[in-house]
């Protein structure tokens, strides 16, 4: 397999990975929570959903860095994630706010991805060298 289409087979993969850790923890997800003692609102997503979604994200990251370079897994895995999430902020919200939540979602999962991945690399080309 040439440079080009491995890495072209890499971004796919983990696009597709991304978009289905997106719909796996988060995607479902339809509404807020009111409690009714306390009128307090919450959500979209639990708690739960967001670490595991992280968790996914952070293992995908990892195996993408040891199979490809960080110049890869830590662009493919911030655009795909945040266009995933702002899709659906962007169609249920009123007030504009989704676009910062977007933006505070790609710095996240960029500097995430960027040190997950380059880590594993990092971690790969030790393990070589020994």
């Amino acid at each position: 397999m040439t440079k080009t289409a491995h890495t072209l087979l890499g971004g796919l993969l983990l696009a597709a990975a991304t978009v289905g850790a997106w719909w796996a923890w988060l995607g479902w997800e339809s509404g807020y929570t009111v409690d009714p003692e306390t009128g307090a609102t919450s959500g979209p997503y639990a708690v739960w959903q967001v670490a595991a979604a992280v968790l996914t994200l952070i293992v995908i990251a990892a195996v993408g860095g040891w199979f490809w370079s960080p110049w890869l897994v830590a662009p493919v895995l911030t655009v795909t994630f945040t266009a995933a999430w702002a899709a659906r902020a962007a169609s249920t919200d009123d007030t504009g706010l989704w676009a910062v939540g977007a933006a505070l979602v790609a710095i996240g999962t960029a500097i995430g991805a960027t040190v997950v991945s380059g880590g594993t690399g990092w971690l790969r080309r030790r393990r070589a060298t020994r």
